[in-house]
């Protein structure tokens, strides 16, 4: 009987040992070394939607900032499977419109235990997870995807990109249609009434190159904050609906804006 309350008390201590140590936040990645580069403006263009017009001025007023690159660090819950969350740091890496890289270090007492080098360049989607890696047609649809609804970030390249364009949908919504290789896909954006920010971007999107097919995806901005004046985006939330739970909450921390990301994009380390 002893030795079984022995094993019994192990168990319990390793599982308290594994909560208190995804309680515990990652430590920031060191801040990206470059500094924002120069930021030209456009107009605000005519013609768009009421609530994607009203949705400009709130953010950046009469004048769009002209966004090539962006370099977004922060941290992050995630739930890769199951129900527990776990502490997170992520850098995201973007030449806007083009291409990304995910770089994301999971921990555990602030030390990484798994790195996940997600990359979409060129139209093709390639992820390198701790258990294997993915490509293929579906996951480039996927990933093309995940590169617009990041782009709600620092939405001023909507309208600085060729093939990106709003359509009206009711005086809440609209549909935001983006390319994909030789064709395009399209996002249901929801507004707030009050605030006029975007909320969610819905898209129908593959999981992987695996997935027999596409399932509903929300993005959901859930906060934001005021930067010089300007409104950024600061936490949002990501869902499969066929799970029907958040798998992720990204908090942003810092964002650099129009610095030369071509080779950082493509390395493979941090």
């Amino acid at each position: 009987m002893e030795i079984f309350l022995r094993i019994g008390l192990v168990f319990v201590l390793v599982i308290i040992l594994i909560w208190a140590g995804l309680q515990v936040k990652s430590t920031p990645f060191p801040a990206y070394p470059e500094k924002n580069g120069e930021i030209k403006t456009i107009p605000l263009p005519d013609g768009l939607p009421a609530p994607v017009e009203r949705y400009y001025r709130a953010i950046y007023g009469d004048n769009i900032p002209v966004i090539t690159s962006v370099v977004i660090t922060g941290r992050a819950s995630l739930r890769p499977a199951g129900p527990l969350m776990m502490p997170s740091r992520f850098r995201f890496t973007h030449e806007a419109g083009k291409n990304y890289r995910h770089y994301i270090e999971t921990t555990f007492f602030t030390i990484p235990f798994m790195k996940v080098n997600e990359r979409y360049i060129d139209g093709k989607g390639r992820m390198e997870l701790p258990f294997g890696t993915d490509e293929g047609e579906k996951l480039d649809q996927a990933a093309n995807l995940g590169l617009w609804a990041e782009t709600a970030w620092f939405p001023a390249v909507f309208l600085t990109t060729p093939g990106v364009h709003w359509l009206p949908v009711d005086e809440n919504t609209a549909q935001l249609v983006v390319p994909f290789k030789n064709t395009t896909d399209t996002f249901i954006v929801r507004f707030n009434p009050d605030t006029g920010f975007a909320e969610y971007f819905e898209a129908m999107r593959y999981h992987d190159s695996k997935s027999a097919g596409k399932v509903l995806w929300i993005n959901h901005t859930e906060s934001t904050r005021l930067v010089d004046g300007k409104v950024q985006f600061e936490t949002g939330s990501a869902t499969w609906m066929d799970d029907g739970l958040p798998w992720a909450y990204f908090t942003m921390e810092d964002m650099v804006i129009n610095s030369d990301v071509s080779e950082y994009l493509r390395q493979k380390g941090f």
